[in-house]
């Protein structure tokens, strides 16, 4: 069996590291090569909570003062602590399965809170903090995990799609939808002193680093490029699709791929929600003037496993979580408050207190939320009547109502 390549690192590193499977020492050296993100890393808050200027993307967060990033801080505290108990529940027998977010609030936070009340956004599968910045309410999300529906909320008011399991599908829907917005003449407009619209729209999709290995994705990249579509690609580069390491899907980092498809790139600190949200703002705004799309790779890293039917243990080592930890998303906004003064222990305490809160009514609904009758799973297949469909639906119910009656004779 030949040899693969494990690591590509960059000029003067030294050769490659190869093997049929990687050593755990190759692992750990590919990890801390690119553990920061590279030189062309986005980044305003450091690890440490100290604010980094940035001559190109302040601008985009003039308006973000203390009370603002108490906010975006409250988000990711109370998306994480929903996160937590969905996966205790998932543990307890009463979520079918769950998509942990831990470590990516900040990308989800900040790129979430960068939408306009009219762009419209395209989640995978992971996008729960997201969802909680368009409005919708978390709890409607628990009845796709706890496998009664398809998603409860309104998809067209909140401009959020609903959640996408195939991978990479939500790539093509999201180039067809931002397509339709230039077709429609909802991006590149003016007021009447010439100043960019303030009613033009954009798209974002959101997908995995293992998504970008699926054709979905390209064949989206291709139609967004040629169409110059109002899409901003936004990848959350987690480093594990499910088992596999980014480096074994990329010989370069994944935001150069958008320069073969003609459109730019951008590497984020995905643990900088202040980042994320700037980030964001700027490639939505170049998008609604008409020059999209723009593919932004929010790096970052995926503290739990892939689904509760995942076990990471398996393939990656406690090194590199424990390194993680040091650059978590929220202890990281904590620091700068807390070290300019901008909130003291109080306020920790309430959003504490307001997340535990948040849990409670989230678990408070699970536990009472009513079985669907089993002629739901018949609903919303098709728009209109289909006798072939009726005919099935009446066959499965007569054959349950058989059990029923069996005791009888």
């Amino acid at each position: 069996m030949p040899s693969e390549q494990w690591t590509h690192p960059e000029p003067g590193d030294g050769p490659a590291a190869v093997a049929a499977k990687p050593s755990p020492e190759q692992v750990i050296a590919g990890l801390r090569a690119t553990s920061e993100g590279g030189a062309e890393l986005t980044q305003l808050l450091t690890p440490e909570g100290q604010r980094i200027p940035s001559p190109q993307f302040d601008k985009y967060v003039a308006d973000v003062d203390d009370e603002v990033l108490k906010n975006l801080y409250r988000d990711m505290v109370l998306v994480r602590r929903a996160d937590r108990e969905a996966n205790a529940m998932q543990r307890q027998g009463q979520l079918g399965i769950w998509v942990p977010l831990l470590g990516q609030e900040a990308a989800q936070i900040g790129s979430g809170r960068a939408l306009k009340p009219t762009d419209m956004a395209f989640p995978s599968y992971r996008e729960h903090g997201v969802a909680y910045t368009r409005g919708v309410d978390l709890r409607e999300l628990l009845g796709i995990f706890r496998c009664t529906d398809q998603g409860g909320w309104d998809f067209a008011a909140h401009r959020f799609h609903p959640y996408t399991i195939v991978i990479g599908n939500q790539v093509l829907n999201a180039a067809g939808y931002a397509m339709g917005q230039k077709f429609e003449g909802r991006v590149g407009n003016t007021d009447g002193d010439g100043n960019p619209s303030d009613t033009d729209e954009a798209t974002i999709c959101y997908f995995g680093d293992g998504a970008t290995s699926q054709g979905d994705v390209h064949e989206g990249f291709v139609w967004a490029a040629v169409y110059d579509a109002p899409l901003v690609f936004f990848c959350q580069n987690n480093q594990w699709a499910i088992s596999e390491p980014t480096e074994r899907q990329s010989r370069l980092p994944l935001y150069q791929r958008a320069r073969g498809y003609g459109f730019p790139g951008i590497r984020v600190d995905g643990n900088d929600v202040l980042a994320c949200l700037a980030v964001t703002r700027w490639a939505l705004e170049e998008c609604r003037h008409g020059n999209g799309p723009v593919l932004i790779e929010a790096f970052t890293y995926r503290m739990d496993a892939h689904t509760t039917t995942d076990d990471p243990t398996r393939y990656r080592l406690s090194d590199e979580l424990e390194e993680w930890k040091l650059k978590d998303p929220i202890e990281r906004v904590r620091a700068y408050l807390a070290r300019g003064g901008g909130a003291d222990h109080d306020f920790f305490d309430q959003v504490q207190a307001e997340a535990d809160e948040f849990a409670t009514q989230l678990r408070d609904y699970t536990f009472n939320m009513p079985e669907p009758p089993p002629e739901r799973i018949f609903a919303n297949v098709y728009a209109e009547p289909s006798p072939v469909l009726d005919a099935e639906r009446e066959e499965f119910l007569s054959y349950l109502d058989g059990f029923a009656t069996a005791g009888e004779h």
